[in-house]
């Protein structure tokens, strides 16, 4: 039974993503429709079609490998501004890329698509179907996420202390794993002040704290010194001993699997649960959206790590990338296990639903083709360019040639193919674990 439920909880939430993967295509479709550019397919998945009807123009279907989608517009790369039609190929393979697929998708346009061509659209037709897809997820994220919030609740930190920790532990110590307290392992500041659990922290250095936030960086900024802490304590305020917080390796606010070098106290909060609306929900997006930019940034090197530790037989680092079918396993072992509540379930597998969408969207704005990012890149530049241009009484320039960008879509197409298997592989060889 406890593999069956694993296995339905995986398959579902695999299910919900790639719904989210087409509604991200519904995002691009839509526009694109009403500005009337010519779609001439509508899939979910690639490789060999599963199954696919035509519903006038369109042809919408699903494709065998589950894990993307596509809408084909006819017309994204411009002809030549003089002749009208496809370039001559010249030498060099940069060009010779741009013209083949400038070629190949000249044969699907006819005389009467005059008008209905992707480049001919105005910039911002083009930058509403292309942001269409990344802010239908963001739009999705949010309605998950402020769904999790009205109905359960999202955690959150208070001032209260769950833990003191007995001993400052180096950071190479943590990284390893090695979390018990040696005899020569200083006890914590947080130790030697007699901070207890269930204490609420009020003032560091005398400054009135209002919520672990900003406690944590005052504490990080601190380094290793004075640290005047006062706290609740059975209904009484308590100005605890002065002692200096001291300088180690903690987590990384942005980036959980960096670990960087500040103030130390060696305490952790206690959390809850807190019902909260949209601007709640809001700025908990935002917290996700800088972490997210801080993982996109440093992606190819945290999936290169990835190889090399399942290579190398080392620990696979828990705060790493990880694939759909990952995130897919994430929720097989939440929903199987028996340490939550079904409410705490629901709410984890949503919160997870919640964060893939966000983070897909962030990951599509990145200004690289093939990805959206890209293609809002080039209607921007041709924008701008054009409308220089009109300020300063020059002729058009016409449209931007963003055939010229493929060698580029190309190389960051195989780099996000290949980082792909990589994280399938120590999905299914090495997977991360919550329980």
């Amino acid at each position: 039974m406890h593999i069956l439920i694993y296995l339905a909880g995986a398959v579902v939430f695999f299910a919900m993503i790639m719904a989210s993967v087409a509604l991200h295509e519904v995002g691009h479709l839509i526009p694109g429709k009403l500005f009337g550019v010519k779609t001439t397919q509508y899939m979910v998945g690639f490789g060999r079609t599963l199954w696919s009807t035509r519903r006038g123009e369109t042809e919408y279907g699903v494709k065998a490998i589950p894990l993307g989608g596509y809408c084909r517009f006819v017309g994204m790369y411009p002809p030549d501004p003089k002749s009208g039609k496809v370039r001559q190929a010249r030498t060099g393979i940069f060009q010779s890329i741009a013209d083949q697929a400038r070629e190949a998708e000249w044969e699907d346009i006819k005389p009467e698509d005059d008008g209905r061509l992707f480049y001919q659209k105005k910039t911002w037709q083009k930058l509403i179907i292309m942001i269409g897809g990344p802010g239908m997820n963001i739009i999705l994220a949010f309605l998950i996420l402020l769904g999790v919030s009205l109905a359960y609740g999202m955690p959150k930190t208070t001032l209260q202390v769950a833990v003191v920790n007995d001993c400052v532990i180096s950071a190479a110590r943590q990284t390893s794993g090695d979390l018990t307290c040696r005899p020569s392992d200083p006890p914590t500041p947080a130790k030697q002040a007699g901070l207890r659990v269930g204490d609420v922290i009020t003032t560091f250095n005398g400054q009135q704290v209002g919520s672990w936030d900003q406690l944590s960086e005052l504490i990080r900024t601190n380094r290793d010194g004075v640290a005047r802490i006062g706290v609740q304590r059975d209904g009484r305020t308590v100005a605890l001993k002065p002692v200096h917080t001291v300088i180690n390796g903690v987590q990384s606010p942005t980036d959980p699997s960096k670990v960087i070098e500040a103030g130390f106290l060696g305490v952790s909060p206690r959390s809850e649960l807190v019902k909260g609306g949209p601007v709640a929900v809001l700025g908990q997006m935002w917290s996700m959206t800088e972490q997210s930019f801080h993982a996109i940034i440093r992606f190819p090197v945290k999936v290169y790590n990835t190889a090399a530790n399942l290579v190398t037989g080392k620990p696979r680092d828990e705060n790493g990338p990880m694939s759909i079918v990952g995130a897919s396993r994430i929720a097989g072992e939440v929903s199987a296990t028996d340490k939550i509540d079904v409410p705490t379930k629901a709410a984890q597998m949503f919160l997870l639903l919640g964060s893939v969408n966000l983070f897909l969207a962030l990951f599509n704005f990145v200004p690289l083709m093939p990805l959206d990012g890209g293609h809002i890149a080039g209607a921007l530049y041709e924008g701008i360019r054009r409308w220089l241009a009109r300020v300063l009484g020059r002729p058009d320039p016409g449209h931007a040639d963003t055939a010229k960008m493929l060698p580029v879509a190309y190389v960051v197409g195989a780099v996000i193919a290949v980082s792909g298997v990589v994280l399938i592989l120590a999905d299914l060889i090495d997977p991360i674990t919550l329980f």
